[in-house]
């Protein structure tokens, strides 16, 4: 699944993150980096869905962790766009949500940086006229 990806709508977007989850077993942590409206959230809801949960996946913007139980594991999606360092990560529980049945799908890591968990996985998107670059590196 490494690789670059030209991705040119939502329905693309969340195909991407269907096809991302195929190669992901649990543990597993990603990182998910890019600007606002990249698509980081359709990617999930792929994934996700994927993953076998008929959930609607939200940003977890405000929330900051949304949990979706799955046959492929327990999913964390976190959102630490709001995190102002990496104190505040603390207190979301992550030691908790690193368990052998999860998967932890962390939008803005940088964000968090000497905090989180190594990631598994790291996928990039960019802005490309039309539509997105999006970037898959096993870690």
């Amino acid at each position: 699944m490494e690789g670059e990806y030209q991705v040119s709508d939502v329905d693309q977007m969340w195909a991407l993150g269907r096809s991302f989850a195929e190669t992901l077993q649990a543990p597993e942590v990603v990182y998910l980096e890019g600007d606002l409206g990249a698509g980081k959230t359709t990617f999930v809801q792929g994934v996700v869905s994927a993953l076998g949960s008929e959930a609607a996946v939200v940003s977890p913007t405000y929330t900051l962790v949304e949990e979706y139980v799955t046959a492929g594991g327990c999913v964390h999606h976190l959102d630490l766009y709001r995190i102002q360092n990496s104190d505040e990560v603390e207190g979301l529980a992550l030691r908790d949500r690193c368990d052998n049945d999860s998967i932890l799908l962390i939008e803005w890591p940088e964000r968090g940086i000497g905090a989180l968990p190594f990631p598994s996985w790291k996928v990039s998107m960019r802005y490309r006229d039309p539509g997105r670059t999006v970037g898959v590196t096993r870690r």
